[in-house]
């Protein structure tokens, strides 16, 4: 192994660097691109009165964005190991940022469904992308630790976009004419454009293009990598697209995304919405905004948290659906408390708290057995099904509510699809493990 012929300390502080290098860059790349994603939400607050949408147009309108995402995402993770991270990832945030700003025109609902279709369409292949550009330079039992660090952007996103988005609504509603929804897409999409073009100043391709590195710690990253993947290939590992598609863990897996998603982004576009309903005053955005920081504060400490353990117990299975479990358990809790403000908010807490531990620890699954384009074509394909849930989510919350006056029965919906997903993550990882001690056997009696 690489790790035997260097120092822990040389390991160490070579990986040390990479994270310090790309972790920082990728991390701004992702809290504006899910600021640009989520802040529907808090537009909501304001633009539904404004423009007459009900709750089932803007449950359709919120969730449309995973259509496009769905249709684009695996053509554009398979160009982005062609034409290299730098460019690809670079393309992708400029146009969502022109897209997101472009918001600020929409005047009905169909300029609504089209820019979220867009939107989804334009940021296709983004998290997927990063997901396997980090397989570029980190090695599995160092892998999950880094998608952690990079995802707690989804969490600060939220606590620090929570309050600004709140506040850009209430303090800038009417400055030049314009309605507090329309500046918060003029002024959270700008920055996207801004930050691909540093991308392409600063992000390189892979660990053999990294200038900042020496030449042993380049080759010792590229050797780690290397090894890991060669260890795959050892245990069945896919290296063509199509092969991706032919492995029943990738589609098990897709579902598993899927069941979790669902919930996860049903209560990210409504949050504000079930936090307004808690009895603040409906012009309070900023109140919305503050409160809404809670879960998504503590929620970025469990899955570093999380993230770190499973690295280093070197455990995913039950760091995976364990943390999925909480977030059932969450939505349970919000199915039976109602309107009372601290229940809600713990289970809104569990709910965040678990999904995005799940998260952070989910994704070392499928980089576990796929390599090479299967690995492009693979998670970019878990992804784009799983995020389907993105859709349908917002959709189950907005025609339950239409139809009961009541969130109960959406919540006990949402849970169950995560509960399924704790069941099949537990029975595909013991089918693993019986696969894997049969290839042990085999090959020792070839021996």
């Amino acid at each position: 192994m690489a790790t035997q012929t260097v120092s822990r300390e040389f390991e160490a502080a070579t990986f040390a660097k990479v994270a310090a290098r790309l972790i920082p860059l990728l991390f701004i790349c992702y809290i504006v691109a899910f600021l640009d994603r989520v802040n529907v939400g808090f537009a909501k607050l304001q633009m539904s009165d404004d423009l007459g949408f009900s709750d089932t147009v803007y449950s359709f309108g919120a969730g449309i964005f995973f259509i496009g995402y769905f249709i684009f995402e695996v053509p554009s993770n398979v160009i982005l190991e062609k034409v290299g991270a730098k460019l690809w990832i670079a393309r992708i945030m400029i146009t969502w940022g022109i897209i997101s700003s472009a918001f600020m025109f929409v005047n009905s609902e169909f300029w609504f469904y089209t820019l979220r279709f867009l939107l989804g369409a334009a940021e296709a292949g983004f998290f997927p992308g990063i997901i396997l550009y980090l397989t570029y330079w980190f090695p599995g039992a160092r892998r999950a630790k880094a998608v952690a660090l990079f995802m707690t952007a989804i969490a600060i996103a939220n606590v620090v976009g929570s309050p600004v988005s709140g506040a850009i609504m209430q303090y800038m509603d009417g400055v030049n004419g314009w309605r507090g929804w329309q500046w918060l897409f003029l002024l959270e999409g700008l920055p996207s454009v801004g930050v691909g073009i540093l991308v392409l100043f600063f992000l390189d391709d892979g660990p053999q293009k990294a200038k900042w590195l020496t030449q042993e710690e380049r080759d010792f990253v590229i050797r780690s990598v290397a090894e890991d993947n060669a260890s795959k290939h050892e245990v069945g590992a896919k290296h063509h697209m199509l092969d991706a598609f032919k492995d029943l863990r990738v589609w098990a897996l897709a579902f598993v995304y899927f069941s979790g998603v669902v919930g996860f982004y049903a209560v990210n576009f409504w949050l504000p919405t079930i936090v307004q309903e808690l009895g603040i005053d409906k012009k309070d955005y900023l109140k919305v905004g503050l409160v809404s920081m809670i879960p998504w504060g503590i929620a970025s400490i469990c899955m570093v948290v999380v993230g770190a353990h499973s690295d280093k117990t070197g455990e995913r299975t039950w760091h995976s659906s364990g943390s999925l479990l909480v977030a059932a358990v969450g939505l349970g809790v919000l199915a039976v408390v109602g309107h009372a403000p601290i229940p809600s908010i713990i289970g809104l807490t569990l709910v965040t708290g678990g999904i995005l531990s799940w998260v952070a620890t989910f994704w070392s699954l499928p980089t576990a057995f796929l390599s090479g384009t299967a690995a492009a074509a693979g998670i970019a394909w878990i992804n784009s099904v799983g995020n389907l849930g993105g859709y349908f989510g917002p959709e189950i919350i907005g025609h339950i509510r239409k139809a009961t006056n009541s969130s109960e029965w959406a919540f006990i919906t949402l849970a169950l699809f995560a509960l399924s997903g704790v069941v099949v993550t537990l029975i595909l990882a013991r089918s693993q493990k019986q696969q894997v001690s049969t290839s042990a056997v085999a090959a020792t009696r070839q021996a």
